[in-house]
């Protein structure tokens, strides 16, 4: 019986030995990889992680029992160079098609997205040079009516994302996945135009914003797909005092996307204009995306978004109130505000009465317009 045991377990011993010097090896190429730099180390790293979640059946798994560790999906994800990606995607965008090309590239376009051009000021392919032109079309002028029984309303085409009272000082980007007020507008600083003083606790940064007794904080985010039309317009009439410029990541904002990635708004690249309405605070953000680096506000020639070079967690600050212009930049309700060069995202953030009220639901589609929200 012994001996049949032995036997049995033979080729069991010689597998669990031919095993075993791989892994001594492997461990020693990961104490070797853990004495490198971290940037060193991520480089490393990097390839291993692409094999690890891309090959089938959990094939690189084994390698988890000899202490390696792959970078989870989100650092992997914000490891792509996507400024740089963008910003080619800009240089070619700008690239001018040749005449017998532009009708299959622009109607494969509107397929994939489900583009209506029967709205566009120039429905004939040929007209559009670039793609970038092409992006940037205007609409008929009947083609989206501005209502104007309705105190707000929406500064674009795209889905609701989601929308309603900012509650703990933090504001939901998609249902159940939040980000911080502060973090998403920035601190507020002691200037002729916003005479605030340093928020000491995000309840006092919060009562900052609502500067009239009564009044609530709203928010409301929509995105914008890339077969939306992109330019954007004043969603009530208002007037812009304050522009603040963050130059960070341009990862997708895609629903699925900001399911998955907290506080993505605040990585984002943005342009964060402030000012006030009829009921006080009001401000909309631009936030950038992948492809998108590009966000362009007509009346701010100052404004250069996607840079090569910036500095992380840093913004720039620019004032249109001046010693000849006391009041900053009237906007009318529809005014022509700004555009993207692709698909992303808008976000609405004001005080208004208590009895303020949307009329949307989360998901909707909706277009420029239309209604957001009234007393």
């Amino acid at each position: 019986m012994m001996c049949q045991s032995e036997a049995r377990r033979g080729p069991e011993l010689r597998a669990a030995k031919w095993l075993h010097f791989p892994q001594l090896a492997l461990r020693r190429r990961l104490g070797q990889l853990s004495c490198m730099s971290r940037p060193a180390l991520k480089l490393r790293s990097w390839p291993l992680t692409v094999l690890y979640y891309l090959l089938p059946f959990g094939a690189l798994r084994p390698l988890s029992r000899v202490g390696w560790r792959p970078v989870s999906r989100v650092a992997l994800y914000k490891s792509v160079p996507t400024r740089l990606l963008s910003r080619a995607w800009g240089r070619l965008n700008q690239v001018e098609l040749p005449h017998w090309l532009r009708r299959p590239v622009y109607s494969l376009y509107i397929w994939t997205f489900g583009v209506n051009m029967k709205e566009a000021a120039v429905e004939d392919l040929h007209h559009y040079r670039n793609l970038s032109e092409f992006f940037r079309r205007k609409l008929k002028p009947q083609a989206r009516p501005v209502c104007g029984l309705h105190s707000v309303i929406s500064p674009s085409d795209g889905k609701i994302l989601n929308f309603g009272q900012v509650k703990n000082c933090e504001v939901e980007q998609v249902k159940g996945v939040t980000y911080s007020l502060e973090s998403f507008l920035g601190p507020r600083t002691y200037t002729e135009d916003l005479p605030f003083p340093p928020a000491a606790s995000c309840d006092s940064f919060k009562n900052q914003l609502v500067t009239r007794k009564g009044n609530e904080l709203y928010h409301c985010v929509i995105y914008l797909a890339p077969g939306d039309y992109h330019c954007f317009h004043s969603p009530t009439d208002w007037t812009v005092s304050h522009r603040r410029h963050f130059p960070g990541s341009l990862m997708s904002v895609n629903p699925g996307m900001a399911r998955w990635i907290k506080e993505l708004f605040c990585h984002n690249e943005r342009v964060v204009l402030t000012g006030d309405w009829k009921h006080g605070f009001f401000s909309l953000t631009a936030v950038g995306a992948t492809n998108v680096g590009s966000i362009r506000i007509y009346f701010d020639r100052d404004l250069h978004t996607n840079s090569p070079r910036h500095s992380k967690g840093s913004y720039n600050d620019f004032s249109f109130v001046t010693h000849t212009n006391r009041e900053g930049v009237p906007m009318r309700k529809g005014e022509h505000l700004g555009e993207f060069n692709l698909g992303s995202t808008i976000v609405l953030i004001f005080e208004a009465p208590k009895d303020f009220n949307f009329q949307l639901k989360t998901g909707q589609k909706i277009r420029f317009g239309e209604a957001l929200g009234s007393l």
